[in-house]
């Protein structure tokens, strides 16, 4: 190593660089006493900024650069390399930006730049709507509230929630919150006084009746009228109940916000046998959240193994593995027909014990408000390449929202939180007149005691897989193929495999 750098640190910035030490590397990890930096060099140019994602703390020397911008390995947030502006979701917080000096050849970072240049207002005040209504506190509903503030929107803001917990990291609720490794001050996605200080109206607990669409009043279920020139709806989606006798039971759980988070936890105190119902991503997130805190744990699934719908048998089978190893026990190719107060009948006869039951065999779009109010409704809030539905003015994104998808030309809504939090971000755009078009590739991760799986694109079918690499050494790439063509792929340890797939494809 040079005597310029720190093992583990990297380069010793404040005593400066050469071009040689990139080498053929566009990325160059360095130091500032304590700080950790990123030079990334394009060109002639070279620009220094934060080395860790503001995400999750993703280490930014292993992503990407896309033109002015730096993709996080591990969830794909997009940062810009000039200002440091979090463009693109799940990060919603900036980069710090270090200036870069030239003496000859060497080249010197030793002060941060404060501030960073703020973007400009995409439109004047004058020329804003003057009240823009969002219903919905999701993903997509804070995505699009925090972007709308950051590009300068003025006016009145509001967001009507159903939920009674401000805007929360979902992610986490089947995950670290769940098996108990992240407390719950992480969980909110901004602080309380984050909606004040930003003059957003949050109103939690608010349920919307109605929508005419056609003198812009909203009707809560208090007998509230509300006014909007614009308006979002960020309705998601909600818990699928089978008509299983028992569901109702006190011992019996969907999970979907955070209050239904904390209610399993909760009872998980006193629980010693949870049965799981449905081994997709939720489910088995579930079982080894549940399994990190002691309980016995049952999967019951109609597949013949987990997740082969999504991510074909191979990868599903080796799922099915490292849950086996870590003491979960499956029961495919069956499903529920009872729930009694301390077990289970399975349709294949079986009987299992169980106090805790968990409902995870996915969730279906909320889409009455907006069927009601004469929008286009069909298996979800269908919506124009704006994000923009058949009512001028009136946006959709998340969950809820059914859009074409540009690289595979279907109609596609898909439940994912980086696509909502992205979708959010593009309509706040457009509402203030941007005209951008939703052409993001769809992402998300999937954790699994210490396995993350991440995919990008989306393939409702395939007509063949080819694995490169080891799915078993937990190092490989899962493209899925359909007429020759890679629609999705899916990765174990090939981070910046899966980066470049969603950037050649956007």
């Amino acid at each position: 190593m040079s005597s310029d750098t720190t093992e583990n640190m990297g380069f010793d910035l404040t005593q400066g660089i050469t071009l040689a030490d990139f080498g053929d590397q566009q990325l160059l990890r360095g130091q500032v006493g304590d700080e950790s930096i990123i030079l990334v060099r394009t060109g002639n140019e070279i620009m220094a900024i934060g080395a860790h994602c503001t995400h999750y703390g993703g280490p930014l020397e292993e992503g990407l650069v896309v033109g002015a911008t730096i993709r996080c390995p591990w969830h794909h947030a997009c940062f810009s390399l000039r200002s440091g502006e979090a463009l693109g979701a799940p990060a919603f917080d900036p980069l710090p930006c270090w200036k870069v000096e030239r003496d000859g050849e060497r080249i010197f970072v030793r002060n941060i730049i404060s501030p960073a240049p703020q973007p400009e207002p995409i439109i004047a005040a004058a020329d804003q709507p003057k009240n823009i209504v969002i219903v919905g506190g999701g993903a997509a509903g804070f995505a699009c509230a925090e972007m709308l503030r950051r590009r300068g929107y003025q006016g009145r803001l509001t967001i009507l929630s159903e939920d009674t917990d401000a805007p929360c990291d979902r992610p986490n609720l089947s995950k670290d919150y769940l098996a108990g490794t992240a407390p719950e001050e992480w969980m909110p996605l901004r602080p309380d006084g984050f909606y004040k200080d930003n003059h957003i109206d949050l109103q939690l607990g608010t349920v919307v009746q109605h929508i005419d669409t056609a003198n812009h009043q909203i009707t809560t279920k208090d007998d509230r009228s509300i006014s909007f020139d614009r308006l979002v709806l960020a309705t998601g989606a909600e818990p699928i109940r089978l008509p299983i006798p028992g569901q109702d039971g006190a011992h019996v759980f969907t999970l979907r916000s955070f209050s239904d988070s904390r209610r399993i936890i909760e009872y998980a105190k006193n629980a010693r046998t949870v049965v799981v119902l449905g081994s997709g991503f939720i489910g088995l997130e579930v079982a080894a959240a549940l399994r990190a805190r002691g309980l016995a744990v049952h999967v019951v699934s109609r597949d013949q193994s987990p997740l082969q719908n999504v991510l074909g048998s191979e990868l599903g089978n080796f799922i099915r593995s490292l849950h086996e190893a870590h003491g979960v026990t499956f029961h495919t190719e069956t499903s529920l027909t009872t729930i009694e107060p301390e077990s289970v009948t399975l349709s294949n006869g079986d009987k299992l014990t169980a106090d805790l039951v968990i409902l995870g065999v996915g969730v279906r779009p909320r889409t009455t408000l907006a069927e009601s109010a004469g929008l286009n409704v069909d298996k979800g809030i269908l919506v124009d390449e704006y994000l923009q539905t058949n009512v001028p003015g009136i946006y959709a994104a998340g969950d809820v929202a059914r859009w074409r998808d540009k690289a595979s030309g279907q109609a596609l809504r898909i439940e994912h939180w980086v696509v909502a939090e992205r979708q959010g971000q593009v309509v706040a755009e457009n509402l203030l007149g941007a005209n951008k078009k939703f052409q993001d590739v769809p992402f998300f991760w999937s954790v699994h005691y210490d396995l993350t799986i991440n995919y990008a694109g989306h393939a409702q079918s395939w007509d063949a897989i080819e694995i490169d690499g080891d799915i078993a050494a937990r190092d490989c790439l899962v493209r899925y193929q359909k007429n020759g063509v890679t629609i999705a792929v899916a990765g174990i340890g090939r981070d910046k495999q899966i980066l470049e797939f969603a950037a050649a494809n956007a």
